[in-house]
């Protein structure tokens, strides 16, 4: 029998919302290690970090921990996936170089005879039209290449005082689930998948469509839900200390 495949998103480490659960990137950490030798995948649906930018030389040291938990994963046999997000879309070289993480923006594997579409989800609703434009200005090369002129401690701090700012902004935001739904029954036939797993609107749960299953993890900041995929089937399961 195959081993389980785990799916998390959205832990927006590095900011502790009101809320948020204490502790909870030790206990990521300890969920991880639980994993070890014990899991054929592990894809991580974006928003991992708040916040994410990657200098020449520089690498955040407070996440220390976890990119030892995350290298013990791949060391130990399982195939581990990291997806760009809102908050975490520029990533270099850093996780497969040194760490084994494969990272991608969208990502297809075969899991358990199963084909799965991956992503974060963020700018697939119909109505999210100025987020695209946002992401756009912030992915440009020119505009990344200004972001990598400012020393790293002062980019952190500025990152998370306009993260703050755009959370409280959405905080009122409808979540329009039906439009998520709407693009992932299109992804799955596009992409000759039977199933689209993404994050980004943090609601856990497990939807049929027309033309497949549909699902979200959830969050890593209140709730500490995840996905297990397991003898075919998808089922939400949350972290108890």
């Amino acid at each position: 029998m195959e081993k389980p495949a785990y799916f998390l998103g959205d832990a927006h480490l590095g900011v502790e919302p009101p809320g948020a659960v204490p502790y909870r990137e030790k206990l990521l950490i300890e969920l991880l290690r639980s994993w070890k030798g014990a899991a054929s995948h592990v894809v991580l649906l974006g928003d991992l970090f708040e916040f994410w930018y990657e200098y020449r030389y520089y690498v955040n040291r407070e996440h220390f921990p976890l990119f030892r938990a995350l290298a013990e994963l791949v060391e130990s046999g399982v195939q581990v996936h990291l997806l760009r997000g809102n908050h975490d879309f520029a990533y270099g070289d850093f996780f497969p170089r040194n760490l084994g993480v494969r990272v991608s923006t969208n990502l297809k594997l075969d899991i358990q005879g199963k084909n799965i579409f991956f992503v974060h989800g963020d700018g697939v609703a119909r109505s999210d039209r100025n987020y695209r434009l946002y992401r756009k200005i912030l992915n440009h090369p020119f505009n990344q290449w200004l972001f990598r002129q400012i020393h790293p401690d002062w980019g952190m701090a500025l990152a998370r005082l306009i993260g703050r700012r755009s959370r409280k902004f959405g905080a009122d935001r409808e979540i329009k689930l039906d439009e998520y739904l709407a693009w992932a029954e299109h992804a799955i036939v596009k992409n000759n998948c039977q199933i689209c797993i993404h994050g980004h609107h943090h609601i856990p749960g497990i939807w049929s469509v027309k033309s497949g299953l549909v699902a979200s993890p959830g969050e890593w900041i209140k709730k500490l839900t995840y996905l297990r995929f397991e003898a075919g089937e998808l089922s939400i399961e949350e972290f108890k200390k």
